[in-house]
């Protein structure tokens, strides 16, 4: 199955090039809906690098949803202008195990009407055996609200990121 998300951010590429490599962003975008705490020896790093980044997530920050690796990579460019990066990662524990398929890819380009905005674009290809219509709507749900929180926070990135107490997570 998929979920497809496509909008218009208020801010340069660059801005939010430099936001989705942040885990501070990540763990934004899911608040308060779901809370990410690193299970990395030394926390979240400053900024996502391609390979595994073990996590353990909670609904609301309090319920078990298990443990999952993000398996990043940055796919070369296929056409002009476009920044990609994909997570091609797999649940450890408990429901996130649930996934025998997760291909999740962000492209970020400059918005063709307003070359002062981002042109944001995410699919994400699962498959949860015989559960996945099951699963569908929550995930097309957490993707409304991914929405929403990106379009909030947007227009702070380039002003924000950067800055230490920012990037830390």
């Amino acid at each position: 199955m998929r979920v497809l998300l496509k909008v218009v951010l208020d801010c340069e590429p660059e801005a939010a090039w430099r936001a989705i490599q942040s885990p501070a962003v990540l763990r934004e975008v899911y608040t308060p809906l779901i809370g990410v705490r690193s299970l990395e020896p030394k926390g979240f790093p400053n900024r996502w690098e391609e390979g595994d980044h073990p996590v353990e997530m909670k609904a609301a920050g309090i319920i078990p949803l298990g443990e999952q690796v993000i398996s990043l990579e940055f796919p070369e460019r296929r056409h002009e202008g476009v920044q990609i990066m994909r997570d091609s990662g797999h649940g450890v524990t408990g429901l996130n195990r649930l996934f025998t398929e997760w291909d999740h890819r962000i492209a970020i380009a400059r918005d063709p009407k307003d070359p002062g905005k981002t042109l944001y674009r995410e699919q994400l290809r699962f498959s949860a055996g015989p559960f996945t219509a099951a699963v569908w709507p929550g995930l097309w749900a957490l993707w409304q609200w991914r929405s929403a929180r990106l379009k909030q926070l947007a227009p702070t990135w380039s002003s924000r990121l950067g800055e230490p107490e920012y990037d830390a997570a």
